[in-house]
């Protein structure tokens, strides 16, 4: 467990679930405010000094492993993960993912950012600045702009996978063209050829700029939430049944690259906070006032989320 002041001061089993649930929704299902501080949460606004510090002192990894998903023989580039001042409050500061393309695989770097694999149910929520253009090269490739939870896929149709996934395509991707933001909760899935077992629910046309995003989990079912308001909710065989990492990727879908250019393509996105509850289910308005309360008590990182026992790899690692 681990805390952080900010600088500016400003194997789970169906049964446990079934027992667990009877406690989240008894009387606790949206709290307009937060009465208190959770007895357990993890939280993080970024307000690191560099991007070697969220590891030391927020346990994130950034992503080196080669593979899904993404282009085929992509590099996934730890230096595409840094953190950068807000423009306009200086001792603020966000997180920033950032990929680049020229069209080729050897010419495309892709950006991952994994915690500790120690999250099932409760609530997740992160505010998100997406982005429909590059900010430097032309504008077209399908890029994917994300945060989600996930457990690992060990093999074809592992009946472990959990996934819960927001995917922002701007520019299209995943055999359509259309702007879209996903949001996703997966059983399983077959990678080659693919196969895939999911619910998910497509908002069509863009949703640049910052958005906060929030996952309700509790009692079987998966609830999503786009700036307060109800998207979706998924449930049955699509609901996560092992802890999951907290993951923020950005990355091309394949097959769909502008052609190949000596101009790269450079996209961003950039992320504010994110925080996840443990058993308990928080509307937006009670997320909004969790985060403004630590950041008024000068906390921007705590983590009193306790780890899996045994440790856990994250996504990170594979």
């Amino acid at each position: 467990m681990t805390q952080h002041t900010h600088p500016a001061l400003r194997g789970l089993g169906s049964c446990l679930r079934a027992v667990g649930a009877l406690w989240f929704f008894s009387g606790a299902v949206a709290h307009s405010t937060p009465a208190a501080e959770p007895a357990r949460l993890m939280f993080d606004d970024f307000s690191y000094a560099d991007a070697a510090a969220l590891q030391a002192q927020g346990g994130w990894r950034m992503r080196s492993a080669a593979g899904h998903p993404g282009v085929p023989q992509a590099r996934w580039a730890p230096e595409m993960v840094d953190v950068v001042a807000d423009p306009q409050h200086g001792a603020q500061r966000w997180l920033r993912l950032r990929a680049q393309t020229d069209g080729t695989a050897a010419g495309t770097q892709q950006a991952q950012l994994c915690h500790a694999r120690k999250y099932l149910e409760g609530t997740y929520a992160a505010r998100i600045r997406f982005s429909d253009a590059p900010v430097s090269g032309a504008d077209g490739d399908p890029v994917v702009q994300t945060f989600y939870a996930v457990a690992p896929l060990r093999h074809d149709f592992d009946p472990e996978f959990s996934e819960l996934d927001w995917e922002y395509l701007p520019n299209g991707g995943w055999g359509s063209d259309k702007t879209r933001l996903y949001g996703i909760s997966w059983q399983t899935v077959r990678l080659e050829p693919w196969a895939a077992y999911n619910q998910s629910h497509e908002e069509f046309g863009s949703h640049a700029g910052w958005r906060v995003l929030v996952m309700q989990v509790a009692q079987g079912r998966t609830r999503w939430y786009l700036d307060g308001r109800l998207l979706a909710e998924h449930g049955g065989r699509n609901y996560p049944v092992v802890p999951m990492s907290i993951n923020f990727n950005l990355w091309f879908s394949p097959g769909g690259l502008l052609p190949a250019s000596t101009q790269a393509r450079a996209y961003e996105q950039l992320v504010d906070w994110v925080l996840h509850v443990p058993q308990q289910t928080l509307s937006t308005e009670a997320v909004l006032a969790q985060v403004q309360a630590l950041r008024q008590q000068g906390v921007s990182q705590r983590d009193t989320v306790a780890p899996a026992q045994p440790p856990l790899p994250s996504s990170c690692d594979f």
